[in-house]
């Protein structure tokens, strides 16, 4: 694991593309993420192929607090812990809290934040953030799902 390059945008967007459960962002956005945001993001290669990734940032607000934007593992790599590990990766990188935001209908990502709190022992809370009159079309709530203090080492071989 390590963090993307610029050159590595296109992947993490055909990935996105690809979950078919992601809100696809540009290319554009992409690549630029790959150049902004590195360091508090994380790809997972494999054959010289990006297999997966998270794209997180530190909250300017919340010192010490990694918001995760997005969570995306190639299909035939699901199902090896692959996203836990991304997680653990970045979590471990001095952060005390993990947040992200999870739709309803969003059962893989609910699973991964659950586990990863679990597995560290500590708390996962799920408060209401952003109602569905916020978006335009048809874009379901986002519950904002906080983990944390993370000073806890994993229990699991997740990391």
């Amino acid at each position: 694991m390590e963090p993307p390059r610029i050159e590595d945008g296109r992947q993490l967007w055909r990935i996105a593309r690809d979950s078919k459960t992601l809100d696809l962002n540009s290319p554009y956005s992409y690549v630029l993420w790959c150049r902004d945001f590195a360091a508090t993001s994380v790809v997972a290669r494999a054959d010289g192929e990006i297999r997966g990734f998270v794209t997180g940032f530190d909250r300017p607000e919340e010192p010490g607090t990694l918001f995760v934007w997005q969570v995306a593992v190639e299909e035939d790599w699901r199902g090896r812990s692959l996203a836990g590990r991304m997680l653990g990766h970045l979590a471990d990188r001095g952060h005390r809290y993990v947040e992200a935001t999870v739709t309803p209908d969003n059962v893989a990502s609910d699973r991964l934040f659950t586990a990863f709190a679990r597995d560290r022992g500590t708390e996962l809370r799920r408060t209401p953030l952003l109602s569905e009159d916020l978006f335009p079309g048809d874009h379901e709530p986002e519950e904002l799902y906080r983990i944390g203090p993370l000073d806890v080492p994993a229990t699991s071989g997740d990391r």
